[in-house]
């Protein structure tokens, strides 16, 4: 996924709410009144009416109760802190030099003070230094360490000859020795064990041997055999990419993957329009098509045809093909005006307002949902949300590589702390939203030795460029966050975990997800930095329902978008009843064999025994339910 969290700094007010009191809850804004072809309110009243954005302008952290007496003082001296806070993330690009600096001092002074830790990074030290002084002095040099399984830098068979074994099996022994130094020190917190040694790798993947002509067997042998044009090629590559950054241009050969023309070009209509979302009814295909519909929520931190790509590509046609009546949200792209929509706001106006209009459209028919990332934490609170009222279940839910628990969200808790989320709110108090390409820079972190030193050397080095895809294509088509939801959505769920702990309020009320009794198909995907795996797994401890667990091979994005038909692609899955017992995730993968292919067939297998009879398809829109037909997909809300 393409995915958050720049996320830094120190709160600037002095007060603030309980962790169980709820807040207030906000209007939705908008930068533009919305279109009059717009259903009325009456189409689905849980949520079409929008209200008014509050005054551009200083406004205190969502969730800060009035101040009394001298506010307004206190309020112009927090904004001015704010400001300088917005400036300097600016130079170190969004992240707290607060945070690192904490960090920082809490390893070092620990790991001054424990003289027995010291002796013993001396001694591993003089143990690398021995086994690369063998491994140099053997005639037939093998390996005196392997790499990660995940590190790809050094396959190639130049690695091995002299001296360039030397050079990587002494970096990688480097790199060792430092993950020795910053981890395991007695004393020093978990966040910032984490931080420290995150960041030393970053440093030390600088000065890796793979990033440099002279110390890379590979582009020295391309060099000789092109005669340096490959340097040359590189060359004009690094131009072109510094240019378009500072003129933020996007990328030249994304224009070959416009909504509409080449991706999101699965026949629908839009037939629900409000001032956050258009809701697409797919064309079916088929005669007839399974009775219950399906609605999928996909994440506003992402633009929704990553679930409908090129025709090959796309999960909605591969659904739509088999008979499945589908609903899809479209969000729309917020500006600064909407700085204050909140997460309540997309709840309301955004999966129960859509909720209403799949209703109004297939009437009498329970309703399956899908979500996606942060997405499917939205469908769960809906869902515990509609659970408290009478006949409101959904008939199931899909769970696509979502959290619930967000005590575990892996290396994403690098940028996940109260300086870290003070610095981002800064910045969106300053211009309203977080824009998409600041949203890319922690995700560049996370992943700096595929994203930018690999590019770099296959870019720069070897002068040649890899062909885009359309999911690369859909990855830089950034989206931006309001100030308010993304506040609190990184506040309530990752900072303070209230929907796992069952503190989180909607509506002035604490919601309970085990009040969810709908049947859940869970999917985790095995590299996964935004959501991981194992965290995904939590849901076992936190809904009693019937849960259906798969584990894919890939990434957020790649092991979701994984249609039939690509070659080394696996999943595990294993269906537990509400009465199961309580299996860790480890013993869950021990104990599920793998299977070849896509896992699309598997849920769809899944879902179709779940939805019905086969009937005749419903018609498109219901125009005296309020949801005409307004417009051909992808609608208009995909360009914003």
């Amino acid at each position: 996924m393409r995915h958050t969290f720049n996320v830094m700094g120190a709160r600037v007010l002095p007060f603030r709410t309980s962790r169980a009191a709820p807040r207030r809850r906000s209007g939705v804004g908008s930068s533009g009144a919305p279109s009059p072809h717009a259903p009325p309110v009456d189409a689905a009243s849980a949520g079409a009416a929008v209200s008014p954005p509050r005054p551009r302008g200083p406004v205190p952290a969502p969730g800060v109760p009035a101040l009394d007496g001298g506010g307004d003082d206190l309020l112009e001296h927090a904004n001015l802190d704010r400001m300088l806070h917005a400036a300097l993330a600016r130079f170190s690009g969004g992240i707290s030099p607060e945070s690192v600096i904490a960090a920082y001092t809490d390893w070092l002074t620990h790991l001054a003070a424990s003289p027995g830790k010291q002796q013993w990074l001396v001694r591993k030290a003089w143990r690398k230094l021995l086994r690369l002084w063998l491994h140099a002095s053997e005639k037939e040099p093998g390996t005196a360490i392997e790499p990660l399984p995940q590190d790809r830098r050094f396959d190639h068979p130049g690695w091995q000859r002299y001296p360039f074994n030397l050079l990587y099996q002494s970096f990688l022994l480097t790199q060792q020795w430092w993950h020795n130094a910053t981890a395991g020190v007695h004393g020093v917190s978990r966040h910032h064990e984490h931080m420290v040694t995150f960041m030393a790798r970053q440093w030390l993947d600088v000065f890796s041997p793979s990033n440099y002509l002279v110390t890379n067997p590979e582009v020295l042998e391309e060099t000789v055999a092109r005669g340096g044009a490959n340097l040359l090629q590189g060359a004009m590559n690094w131009a072109e990419d510094a240019a378009r950054v500072v003129a933020e241009r996007p990328l030249p050969e994304a224009a070959r993957f416009r909504p509409g023309e080449t991706v999101a070009l699965t026949e629908g209509t839009v037939v629900f329009r409000n001032a956050l979302i258009e809701l697409i009814q797919y064309a079916p295909r088929s005669r007839s098509v399974y009775a219950d519909p399906l609605l999928i929520v996909p994440s506003w931190i992402m633009k929704y045809y990553i679930l409908d790509l090129s025709p090959g590509n796309s999960l909605v046609s591969y659904l739509v093909d088999r008979g499945h009546t589908v609903f899809m949200i479209s969000w729309r792209n917020p500006q600064s005006a909407d700085r204050n929509v909140g997460m309540e706001d997309y709840l309301e106006k955004g999966v129960l307002a859509a909720l209403a209009a799949v209703t109004a459209v297939v009437p009498d028919r329970p309703v399956h949902a899908a979500g996606y990332c942060l997405g499917g934490t939205l469908l769960a609170i809906a869902a515990a949300t509609l659970a408290r009222r009478p006949g409101g279940q959904f008939k199931s839910l899909t769970l696509l590589a979502a959290e619930l628990d967000f005590t575990e969200p892996g290396e994403l808790s690098l940028f996940i702390d109260e300086s870290q989320i003070a610095y981002l709110e800064d910045i969106m108090w300053d211009q309203g939203f977080l824009d998409g390409r600041q949203m890319a820079g922690a995700f560049t972190l996370l992943n700096s030795r595929d994203l930018v030193w690999s590019k770099a050397v296959h870019d720069y080095l070897m002068g040649t460029r890899q062909p885009l895809t359309d999911l690369m294509a859909w990855n830089a088509d950034a989206t931006r966050l309001p100030f308010r939801m993304h506040s609190e959505y990184l506040n309530r769920l990752y900072l303070e975990n209230e929907l796992a702990e069952g503190r989180y309020p909607v509506g002035g009320r604490p919601i309970a997800l085990e009040d969810i009794r709908a049947p859940l198909f869970v999917v985790g995907t095995e590299r996964d930095h935004v959501s991981p795996w194992r965290s995904v797994f939590k849901t076992h401890l936190l809904i009693e329902s019937e849960i259906t667990f798969l584990l894919t091979s890939g990434g957020h994005n790649v092991g979701v978008v994984n249609p039939p038909g690509v070659a080394g692609r696996h999943y595990r899955v294993l269906r537990q009843k509400a009465d199961r017992q309580y299996i860790d995730p480890d013993g869950w993968y021990a104990s599920v064999p793998p299977r070849d292919g896509s896992w699309w067939p598997e849920w769809q297998a899944w879902l179709a025994g779940r939805s019905g009879r086969r009937v005749r398809p419903p018609p498109t829109g219901a125009p005296k339910r309020g949801c005409p037909a307004l417009q051909a997909a992808p609608g208009s809300y995909v360009h914003g």
